[in-house]
């Protein structure tokens, strides 16, 4: 799967990192981490690794996270911002932020809520480069996966 996303992108394994374009991963935490999806932070990680030297990797959760998560996130290099309510309006604006900025090459969004189309259509309008990462094939938006440059879906 990895191997597709660095040939959609044009890179190699022997890619110079300070060549590599700088990624931006965004978890929606409550809609990928769910029983049905048996996603795996490792995974998540690995995907964006293979889209380029990672500059932001974030998980977003509200306050219902288990503590597991929270440290299981933590422990793989994952920033985790906790949100009192709704996780969608705090993970894209910090990624429209981000892209506005020129901080990141390829913004990645792993999430099955449509709600951040408007976020992967605003990073495409500016140049940054953009992927939908669905977390599983039942959990993946076509409307997410048709805004995107690219999309993956994490399979098990």
């Amino acid at each position: 799967m990895f191997d597709r996303v660095r040939a959609r992108f044009g890179q190699s394994e022997e890619s110079a990192p300070d060549r590599e374009p700088s990624v931006g991963l965004f978890v929606d935490g409550p809609n990928v981490f769910r029983d049905e999806f048996d996603v795996d932070l490792n995974d998540l990680r690995d995907a964006a690794r293979d889209l380029g030297r990672v500059g932001i990797i974030r998980i977003y959760l509200d306050e219902h996270a288990t503590p597991g998560l929270i440290q299981a996130a933590e422990a793989r290099g994952f920033e985790v911002i906790i949100t009192s309510g709704d996780v969608d309006v705090k993970l894209a604006v910090d990624a429209t932020a981000l892209c506005s900025e020129g901080t990141i090459d390829r913004l990645a969004i792993a999430s099955r809520d449509t709600d951040f189309k408007p976020a992967l259509e605003y990073a495409g309008s500016v140049g940054v480069e953009t992927i939908a990462i669905a977390p599983g094939e039942h959990g993946r938006s076509d409307a997410l996966k048709n805004a995107a440059d690219d999309a993956i879906t994490l399979e098990r």
